[in-house]
């Protein structure tokens, strides 16, 4: 016979953790290296993207 696998329906703690200070405002934003530069308004910027919720920014040098 085979293995019996146990399904465990996750927790709402579980389900949301992470996310709560995204909601919040409170972002985790780390650099993202591949693009340093726009082409269409000639600028270098820097874009941030949120390790949590993979929301992004752009800021302007």
């Amino acid at each position: 016979m085979g293995d019996i696998i146990p399904f465990k329906k996750p927790s709402p703690v579980d389900k949301h953790k992470g996310k709560t200070l995204c909601r919040s405002g409170f972002h985790k934003w780390q650099v993202v290296k591949e693009k340093r530069f726009d082409v269409k308004q000639g600028k270098l910027v820097t874009v941030y993207k949120c390790a949590r919720c993979g929301e992004q920014k752009v800021e302007l040098k």
